[in-house]
């Protein structure tokens, strides 16, 4: 396992301002991002939808992909300076499209907020007969990040916020059956494409640096949003989330307005200039996770250069896209 020096120096705390508790209009008071504009993809529900509320009132222009655009357009209605476009994760034919049509218009993105995603879903085959979670949380971000690299490469650079999970800590990267093609099991899928997200975040940031592009993987913390739509009740009832009249049971679960903290802090704040290809949580970059399994902090394999490398080499053959630059060595 190869952490690299960079990446394992930067992966401790630092005196962020801001913990658990904190909201995004807590992390954003004081920053004023007019002519900033954000992409967030599923900005319209959950922690979307509060992420994207919190830098509209911060000043900032956001565009929000949605699957269903309508819906979007209804959820957002109440908010200006906000934009709807169609886009689907899970087809890279509408990935295409999307980008081809912002690219078109000749903006600059300063921040791209990769937060849609499905978690626990029923075994589901997407494109050419991938599991559904890691096309979805994984490969479609990493696609849609690739086709919109020049407007993330300007003067003034770029942020690129994906969620990952403690849920990493379910799975590492199944190498020998990323697609679960031996059998099927929802929770380390969904762990497997968390670990991805940060690894592709390790290799984003690591190719991305010389061009102003820097890249953070965050876990939002333990949230009831509609992520949780694949679980039945009897399931989170058992799981200590949720009592049986369907209210929040677990007291260490956030607001959604806290969940969302923790990527807007990602996206603006001024402490984390100069850092990169880290883990975030608790709006802070996470310490390592302990070696005596605790859920928290981020695991090594997690952040592993070698892996990440890997990883990117394989998401680029499979989605039949990559950034154009040097630093491949």
């Amino acid at each position: 396992m190869n952490i690299d020096h960079e990446t394992r120096t930067q992966q401790h705390g630092i005196d962020s301002g801001f913990d658990k508790n904190s909201t995004a209009d807590e992390v954003l008071h004081g920053l004023d991002l007019s002519g900033r504009l954000a992409v967030v993809t599923g900005g319209y529900s959950g922690l979307g939808l509060e992420t994207t509320r919190a830098l509209v009132r911060a000043g900032a222009h956001v565009v929000v992909t949605a699957r269903r655009p309508d819906a979007a357009r209804e959820a957002l209605a109440d908010l200006e300076h906000v934009e709807v476009d169609e886009l689907d994760l899970a087809d890279l034919s509408s990935i295409r499209a999307f980008a081809a049509r912002f690219l078109a218009a000749g903006r600059s993105i300063d921040m791209l907020i990769l937060n849609a995603g499905i978690m626990a879903c029923p075994e589901t085959r997407v494109g050419p007969g991938w599991e559904a979670q890691f096309a979805v949380n994984h490969l479609g971000h990493f696609a849609l990040t690739n086709l919109l690299w020049p407007a993330l490469v300007h003067e003034g650079g770029a942020r690129v916020v994906s969620l990952s999970s403690a849920g990493h800590h379910f799975s590492p990267i199944r190498w020998h059956d990323i697609h679960f093609e031996q059998g099927y099991e929802k929770f380390p899928a969904y762990g497997q494409s968390k670990t991805a997200v940060s690894l592709f975040t390790v290799e984003l940031d690591r190719l991305g640096k010389p061009y102003g592009v820097r890249a953070f993987a965050v876990h939002p913390g333990g949230i009831m949003t509609p992520l949780q739509r694949h679980m039945p009740k009897e399931e989170m009832v058992t799981l200590g989330w949720i009592d049986e009249s369907g209210s929040v049971a677990n007291p260490a679960f956030k607001s959604p307005e806290q969940g969302a903290a923790a990527q807007v802090w990602a996206a603006a704040s001024p402490k984390l200039e100069g850092f990169g290809g880290v883990y975030c949580e608790d709006c802070n970059i996470s310490e390592m996770a302990p070696e005596d399994g605790g859920f928290y902090g981020v695991k090594p394999y997690a952040i592993d250069a070698e892996q990440a490398e890997r990883l990117w080499a394989l998401s680029a053959e499979l989605t039949n896209t990559d950034i154009p630059v040097s630093g491949r060595e």
